[in-house]
């Protein structure tokens, strides 16, 4: 039976294939741009432990058999960044980067339906892997997209590079943020930075401007410790928990808005409590006859650009942990919501900024439509660039597809997989081509 498996599984892959209707792909390329997918997908590289060597060494082959320029770098040891070039004709043009990331989030294979790293191909036409949509699908998006406009003998104006930069799950200091500071970086002339977005349910594509900068806070509260049995004002579970419902207070005013269709959810401050610690452990729980005297709360809170930090710390230390409740709090990590030059770290999003035209402009001639550009809950790699003032949209072409990163069953259909590869070789085409009296570095500067 073993030896029917993988050619009922070439069959189901075919058969799929046979109604992939693309200017770009005949039938058999498509079969073979799945494929590298799900060989890509197959490599584990799950934080805490990614297998970044054979990441590493399978974008390496890719970028080789295209015919492009590459370098590992170890910014970091043990943490390799594939940095690939693809030469324009007019080097002195600002350059586009494509980044994406290649780690993945941990999962739990026995909730899911198939193996978070079997990349099988179900009847229906679904990948299932942990990074279908976060975000390998991306990076081999870039790839496939630049094999067909080689293969059509397209040659940019402007460089081109691409990175699969490694951490970005675990906030991407020894990746991007590594790499930003980086003197090879500083010799690349960036121009515009295209990373990850989301999925979209609906028929278009979100684009993302700006994203919610994370502050990962801990509350810790102190008091006198005592009998389980006695009442006692100022103990330090009472502390706390009257903080945790102010907190909650907040961040119900802040989903209401979101719920009512008064803001995005990218544009509230959104607040999670991610742990609660406290009491006396033992062997086989806690002591239950003890008040502790200690207690503390872990915070998840995301600041949109929007936002002002100052009054938001204020709050933090005036209502949220009051000194006079024995409180105190402290920052795990707090990333600003301004770029160095103390502007709000967005990149323009309308006609005033040519890449976004451009950007537009390619997506629609490609057969796809963006929705309103949006700021990004969550945070990724993007804000690194953003920080230096660098121009920089997340945008994963995955449209009719449920929101699944981080979640179970995790999966992009190979149908909107291939249109993404389409929509990517119209956007890298179209941003590659422009004249260098378009945007050039005074245009840069200004954005």
């Amino acid at each position: 039976m073993n030896w029917f498996l993988p050619h009922i599984a070439f069959l189901l892959l075919a058969t799929a294939l046979t109604a992939v209707k693309s200017s770009g792909f005949t039938v058999s390329e498509a079969a073979s741009a799945v494929s590298r997918f799900q060989e890509y997908l197959r490599i584990d590289t799950a934080q805490p432990s990614p297998d970044y060597a054979k990441a590493a060494a399978f974008i390496t082959s890719q970028v080789e058999s295209i015919g492009l320029e590459s370098q590992t770098l170890e910014l970091v040891a043990g943490k390799p960044l594939v940095l690939v070039k693809w030469p324009g004709r007019k080097s002195s043009l600002p350059s586009l980067l494509l980044n994406s990331h290649t780690d993945v989030v941990p999962s739990e294979p026995d909730k899911w339906d198939h193996h978070p790293f079997s990349a099988s191909l179900d009847s229906s036409g679904r990948i299932y892997a942990r990074g279908s949509q976060d975000m390998k699908c991306v990076g081999m998006q870039y790839l496939e997209a630049i094999r067909l406009l080689k293969k059509a003998g397209f040659t940019p104006d402007r460089d081109i590079y691409l990175t699969f930069v490694p951490d970005e799950e675990i906030g991407g200091h020894t990746g991007v943020e590594a790499f930003v500071k980086s003197e090879i970086f500083k010799e690349l002339n960036i121009g515009l930075v295209l990373d990850e977005g989301l999925a979209s349910p609906g028929d278009g594509y979100r684009l993302f401007y700006g994203e919610r900068s994370p502050w990962w806070t801990v509350i810790r509260s102190k008091g006198e410790p005592g009998h389980g049995a006695k009442l006692y004002d100022g103990s330090a579970m009472e502390n706390l928990l009257k903080s945790i419902e102010v907190i909650k207070r907040f961040r119900t005013a802040q989903f209401d808005l979101v719920k009512a269709g008064v803001k995005a959810e990218g544009d509230v401050v959104s607040i999670n409590f991610v742990y609660l610690k406290a009491g006396t452990p033992t062997p086989t729980g806690f002591v239950m006859n003890l008040q502790p005297s200690e207690a503390e709360v872990g915070l998840d809170i995301r600041v949109p650009p929007s936002a002002d930090p100052e009054a938001l710390e204020r709050r933090i230390a005036e209502e949220w942990a009051p000194s006079s409740r024995n409180l105190t709090y402290e920052f795990k990590q707090k990333v600003p919501i301004f770029d160095i030059y103390g502007k709000p770290a967005v990149t323009v999003a309308d006609s005033s900024n040519p890449w976004w035209n451009l950007l537009g402009e390619a997506v629609k001639k490609a057969g796809g439509k963006l929705g309103k550009p949006e700021i990004f809950p969550a945070s990724t790699d993007a804000r690194y660039f953003r920080e230096l003032g660098i121009p920089a949209f997340g945008f994963s072409p995955m449209a009719n597809t449920p929101i699944l990163l981080h979640d179970h069953n995790e999966f992009l259909s190979k149908d909107e997989y291939l249109k993404g590869i389409e929509i990517y070789e119209s956007i890298i085409k179209e941003l590659a081509s422009t004249n260098g009296d378009t945007i050039d570095q005074e245009t840069k500067a200004e954005l």
